[in-house]
């Protein structure tokens, strides 16, 4: 810290200067990230509301209010007008928060949670968090969870199962209908994670596209994390964690009595909350609206699909699997996946490694001439390693 405080011109060109490293979205090299850059309605929304601490009721009712607007319209495109929930920092404390109402409503003293092997490593930050052990289940061909093993994993220790729609590797989704059956059947809570497909699914099934149940449609899911900040083009952070009933929300409820407005319910991980995210969903709820959603869907696909395609025609590369959602999965039997995201990456694109595949998330900053400048560099990597 310096001792004597700097001009805003001289501070801001330090900050140009040590940031200048860091992608950005507008290059559109970044390419394996679920993150995109933020709509400009909502940001100058976040903007403007910055110092709104939405976890202070009393100070501001009206966004606590709006923050339930909010929820209801996340709910009604989730199946479920009148679901209970909160805007909250992301995918992670949303997860955190369902597994923790699972187990409270257990009550049990050993607890298991069954997950797929796909889960995202949220879910071992939440269980080791509660004191869960989670089971992990494994794929089916299809990449989704085997629904058999799920049951036979089912014992009198079991208190939650969670299924994924739109897992991060693949975007694959997993058979939530089954899955909802057996909830019911064991009398079990069933989470749904879909943080990426929550502002995907629905969408897709608007443009005809057919689309698997995964929401609260089937009668066993309890809650969903969905998360804005990624294909809801919300400021970061913005996640979402939504419950069927307000009585399962209040499960990890907790009575606060010295703020301003006297005696709070608050059902979040953290105290102080950013209003302004609650805000900018909102805002950009009712901005761009179904229509406005499908569109942005409906281009992203559109590139997913050229690229999937375009994949498949350079010698020893396939794609994983065919894409659910607006992801690729690249692998080779032929060259070192490894290797070949390591010279992309030296050619500054920004690709998510996974153990076995590249993963290309066709985010809405991503462009045709983004993908095509991608193909470019991947076939002439491709052919200086078959050289």
């Amino acid at each position: 810290m310096e001792n004597k405080g700097l001009p805003v011109s001289l501070v801001s060109k330090e900050l140009e200067s040590k940031l200048s490293g860091d992608f950005t979205y507008g290059s559109g090299r970044i390419i394996g990230s679920m993150c995109t850059r933020s709509h400009p309605f909502a940001r100058e929304a976040f903007t403007r509301f910055l110092d709104v601490n939405l976890g202070d009721s009393g100070l501001f009712p009206a966004v606590v209010e709006l923050e339930k607007e909010t929820i209801s319209m996340l709910g009604t495109l989730l199946s479920n007008p009148n679901a209970s929930g909160h805007i909250v920092t992301g995918g992670t404390e949303a997860n955190t928060l369902a597994l923790w109402t699972a187990k409270k409503l257990s009550k049990k003293k050993d607890c298991e949670v069954i997950v797929p092997a796909s889960a995202h490593y949220s879910l071992d930050k939440a269980a080791d968090l509660l004191g869960l052990k989670l089971v992990r289940i494994k794929l089916n061909s299809r990449y989704q969870v085997n629904v058999e093993a799920v049951e036979e994993a089912v014992n009198l220790n079991t208190v939650a199962i969670v299924g994924i729609a739109g897992t991060t590797g693949l975007g694959v989704v997993d058979p939530i209908s089954k899955l909802s059956e057996i909830a019911i059947r064991k009398n079990l809570y069933l989470h749904v994670d879909a943080a990426f497909g929550g502002f995907v699914l629905p969408f897709l099934k608007e443009l005809g596209s057919r689309v698997p149940d995964f929401d609260f449609s089937l009668p066993g899911v309890c809650s969903i994390t969905i998360d804005p900040h990624k294909m809801g083009l919300a400021p970061i952070p913005a996640g979402g964690i939504l419950f069927r009933s307000r009585n399962l929300k209040k499960t990890v409820a907790w009575n606060i009595s010295y703020l301003a407005g006297g005696k709070t319910e608050q059902a979040t991980l953290v105290g102080t909350r950013s209003g302004a995210s609650a805000i900018a969903i909102w805002a950009l709820l009712k901005h761009l609206g179904k229509e406005g959603y499908k569109k942005i869907v409906r281009r992203c696909m559109r590139l997913t699909w050229k690229l999937a395609e375009e994949i498949q025609k350079i010698n020893g590369l396939h794609i994983v699997t065919e894409p659910t959602m607006n992801i690729v999965g690249i692998k080779s039997d032929v060259f070192d996946i490894c290797r070949i995201t390591q010279e992309l990456r030296v050619r500054k694109w920004a690709v998510s490694l996974f153990p076995n595949h590249i993963r290309i998330v066709i985010m809405p900053h991503v462009q045709e001439q983004h993908i095509e400048s991608f193909l470019e560099d991947l076939k002439d990597i491709i052919n200086k390693l078959g050289a």
